[in-house]
């Protein structure tokens, strides 16, 4: 797949960095707590080098980041940034989505520690308080200034 993250389309630049199932799952394991290589290798029974490249790529993308927490030997963890805690809404409902429609047999649910209720998410309009999907919107494409001038000045 070509290189989308010049696109003005954000989903598109999102998935460009996040858009596999290992880094997302990744992710999933991070906001969950793990920070250390061989815990994520457990979790996920990963292939060591493709954790490796997909550990790399979500650092260089700015979700997570190394901290060194071991001296001798040197050993690092990898801690969530801003960035990757802002992903926890995104996962939930792709999470919301899946136990919707990907449930048979049965699927993890999301509780709150205060009420013990199960997590019904929504996504809301912070401006007009509206659940996304119930009112009409579209998309405005950012104008592309041109590659180049093909215009040429008569004095040349």
């Amino acid at each position: 797949m070509k290189n989308i993250s010049n696109t003005p389309c954000p989903i598109a630049r999102s998935l460009n960095c996040v858009g596999d199932t290992w880094s997302l799952l990744i992710l999933r394991d991070a906001l969950a707590g793990l920070t250390r290589f061989d815990q994520f290798r457990k979790s996920l029974g990963i292939a060591p080098t493709m954790l490796t490249r997909r550990l790399a790529t979500l650092t260089e993308e700015g979700l997570l980041e190394k901290q060194l927490y071991s001296e001798r030997p040197p050993r690092e963890e990898y801690v969530l940034t801003t960035a990757g805690q802002d992903f926890l809404p995104i996962l939930v409902m792709i999470g919301d989505w899946g136990r919707k429609y990907r449930s048979m047999g049965g699927v993890t649910r999301l509780i709150d520690d205060e009420s013990g209720q199960e997590i019904q998410p929504i996504v809301v309009d912070a401006v007009t308080g509206a659940t996304i999907g119930t009112r009409a919107m579209h998309l405005v494409i950012p104008e592309q200034p041109p590659m180049c001038s093909t215009s040429q000045s008569n004095n040349e």
